[in-house]
């Protein structure tokens, strides 16, 4: 017995002992480690910073340039855009007090509104005896196009309200200024209203002309540089938000504003942060015209939009490559590390039926010969274990085939993927009238058929749900983008369309019933990955994409269609396809209805003749399928978790 303990304790003791052996307090791969990620951190930080940095100063500039320019060009346009309008009413008044007869002056202003129609009114207004008041006298006091008002639905008598309700403006005028003011809350389209003097007879009178300021609108609207009008007061006169300028509302709070009105720059641009902490740059020119000035300014989120994304792009691959580092660093340092150890643990694996060895053989010395003959020991005999534990565990081939090569990603991946379902009609009351060999034999004939179709397509049969068939188009592989895969799943149903009609011939009977099947199709963002336990896993896709891919296939019944496509899918691949739309389904857990559309066939090519049905009714005919009166139509909504119709 003392020998026997002995021998215990003694093998205790070594154990011990080995395992102090083995144990590494500082390993080489952890310094490795830490001495390259301090140094790829270092430089390609610094490198990032620096090209960032020295990108965002050359983007600052061209974006400064770019804002000055559009400013002067916009400007310019104003300016023009105002001369413009000021000559041609001065010219006009010209006309306007010679000794024409009334039908010149009528063919005159019939002119001058066709060479000007953003004219929308010329008023005259003449003093009564007090400079102070002027009124709204007669017919000859005005000019008005008729046509702008008509083709606004406006009432030209607002003009003469209009022209009464600011007689005590006008007295400012008669100094020699001009000026300019938003009158479009007095009228119901955007107006803006030019005040300056004329001469008559000796005498100073003010002038106003109404124009429309659409042009002006649009052009400050586009590009990524907006501008906008303002005058003397700081009143919005044109902007590319129609809300903005209808409201006319001064904008002296604006701190650019305010920067602007201090400086006595003719123009100038600098950085502005906003009311709401949006940082602009900003650029202001004042012109010669009734003291208005034209802003422009582009926000520097999007000025530096590109510099931050390739900013972002940097910060990914230094951290792709520092986990590609670290890895390769971890895996050399154990090849460089007490190979005795690793030789030791590997023999201890194999006794207990763990083929799986980690091993490199890369000196050619013994430790390395033995290391080989190891390796392809355990090569032999995990091989036939690799083989029957990696294909228990999928389904498909091309799944299987990635994960041997390891290029399956473990976990989820997230994807734009097309997802198909189908499902045999009626299989319960079909299978109840077979044997049980019968209903097996029928459906792998049947499976083999519809599965060829997947393949040739390039798709991959997720699962089969007894009768049912779900498919996927994009994960793990793509076609290249969204709208092939889609198109590639459209395909494969109407391929397998044909098959079960070659299948179905000769068929009829309880042991060989006639066969029809539904297919539904649904475009989306899903995830892609392993789902399991470590013994046993499957290849799937899950999502709310995939959900409405069942929920459309179940639509084919009550719809009397076989193939049906979201919205999704639809306006991915609408142009190669011939479809007929649906009535909207409204499906639970979605705020607006779905709309779906029936597939009929492919379009041909253009020039050639089309070939196969043309239309869902010649569908419904080929393949026997009795046309629905969706009005009465009556599902549980909550069973079903859909409803026919609804608004679109």
């Amino acid at each position: 017995m003392r020998g026997g303990s002995e021998l215990i304790l003694s093998k205790k003791k070594a154990q011990k002992v080995k395992e102090k052996a083995v144990r590494v307090r500082y390993p080489i791969g952890m310094k490795l480690v830490i001495i390259v990620t301090f140094l790829l951190l270092v430089s390609l930080g610094s490198i990032t910073y620096l090209v960032s940095w020295l990108v965002g100063q050359d983007v600052q500039v061209t974006a400064e340039d770019n804002n000055f320019t559009v400013n002067q060009r916009s400007a310019s346009e104003a300016r023009s855009f105002l001369q413009t309008v000021h000559s041609a009413s001065l010219m006009m008044i010209d006309i306007f007090d010679g000794d024409e007869s009334q039908a010149a002056r009528e063919q005159v202003e019939n002119t001058f509104f066709q060479q000007n129609k953003a004219i929308a009114a010329l008023i005259l207004v003449r003093s009564t005896g007090n400079t102070a008041s002027f009124t709204y006298v007669n017919r000859n006091s005005v000019i008005v196009n008729e046509s702008f008002f008509a083709e606004n639905e406006m009432d030209p008598s607002l003009v003469g309200s209009f022209v009464n309700g600011n007689t005590e403006s006008f007295a400012s005028i008669l100094s020699g200024g001009i000026a300019i003011q938003n009158v479009t809350p007095r009228f119901t389209v955007p107006l803006l209203a030019l005040f300056f003097p004329f001469q008559e007879n000796g005498e100073t009178y003010p002038a106003i002309v109404l124009f429309s300021p659409d042009t002006l609108a649009e052009t400050f609207g586009t590009g990524n540089n907006p501008s906008f009008l303002i005058n003397g007061n700081d009143e919005v006169l044109v902007h590319p938000d129609a809300e903005i300028m209808n409201a006319g509302l001064p904008m002296a709070s604006n701190p650019f504003i305010k920067e602007m009105r201090a400086r006595t720059d003719r123009r100038f641009q600098t950085r502005f942060t906003d009311e709401d902490g949006i940082r602009f740059f900003g650029a202001f020119q004042k012109l010669d015209v009734a003291n208005a000035v034209v802003v422009t300014s582009i926000s520097e989120d999007m000025v530096f939009e590109g510099v931050n994304r390739t900013t972002l792009r940097n910060l990914y691959l230094t951290a792709a490559v520092l986990s590609l580092s670290i890895m390769f660093i971890y895996l050399f340092s154990k090849t460089i590390s007490i190979p005795l150890r690793r030789l030791a643990r590997a023999a201890d694996q194999i006794e207990q039926g763990k083929y799986e060895i980690d091993l490199k053989a890369k000196s050619r010395d013994e430790i390395g010969v033995l290391t080989h003959s190891f390796v392809e020991m355990g090569k032999g005999l995990a091989e036939r274990e690799r083989l029957k534990d990696t294909f228990g565990r999928f389904t498909n081939k091309a799944i299987a085939e990635q994960a041997m090569r390891g290029e399956l990603a473990l976990g989820g991946e997230t994807k734009d993927a097309t997802i198909f379902f189908s499902d045999i009609r009626s299989f319960t009351a079909i299978s109840e009238k077979m044997e049980p060999e019968e209903v097996v034999g029928f459906l792998n004939d049947y499976m083999t058929r519809m599965v060829a179709c997947v393949d040739k397509t390039g798709g991959v049969v997720d699962k089969f749900i007894g009768d049912a068939v779900m498919a996927v188009w994009g994960a793990p592989m793509s076609a290249g983008s969204s709208a092939k895969d889609a198109l590639a799943c459209v395909r494969a149903a109407l391929m397998m369309r044909t098959a079960l009609r070659e299948f179905n011939v000769g068929r009829g009977g309880d042991k060989k019933p006639f066969i029809k099947i539904g297919c539904g199709v649904n475009t989306g963002p899903i995830v892609a990955g392993q789902i399991g336990s470590t013994e046993r896993m499957e290849y799937t896709v899950i999502g709310d994409a995939v959900n409405l891919a069942s929920r459309t296939e179940a639509l084919n019944k009550p719809l009397g269609t076989d193939i049906l496509i979201t919205e999704n899918t639809w306006r991915l691949i609408s142009e190669y396809l011939i479809t007929e739309e649906m009535p909207p389904v409204s499906v639970k857990g979605k705020e607006k209805p779905v709309r779906m559309f029936a597939v009929v066939n492919l379009k041909s090519p253009a020039g050639t003749p089309q070939t196969g049905p043309a239309t869902l009714a010649e569908v419904r005919a080929m393949l026997g399928i009795e046309a629905p009166d969706l009005s009465k139509v009556n599902m549980d909504a909550e069973e079903k978790k859909y409803k026919i119709g609804g608004n679109k």
